[in-house]
């Protein structure tokens, strides 16, 4: 089950990296954008890590404080719940 756990975090975090990406590319095409909402949702039901990634790495949406704080925030969250899981778990070495 905390391999489940794990895989979901990471592809979620995989899928929220690339629509800030997208996002990012549609701001500078002036294209359809995805609503910020969507962000949030992905960030919070797991992609945490990779939004926050993705916002760093593609500069987009640093400039509001509620997307800084709130992705190094589930960033933060996810980091733990991964650490906590490979820890506990008996089949998982650190």
């Amino acid at each position: 089950m905390t391999e489940i756990i794990l895989f979901f975090i990471f592809i979620m975090s995989f899928i929220a990296f690339v629509v800030m990406g997208y996002d990012k590319s549609q701001a500078k095409k002036h294209g359809k954008r995805v609503r910020e909402r969507t962000l949030w949702m992905l960030a919070i039901f797991g992609g945490g890590i990779g939004a926050y990634v993705g916002m760093q790495m593609f500069r987009h949406k640093t400039k509001h404080t509620n997307f800084r704080v709130g992705f190094l925030m589930l960033l933060v969250l996810y980091a733990f719940l991964i650490f906590w899981i490979v820890k506990t778990n008996n089949s998982f070495i650190i």
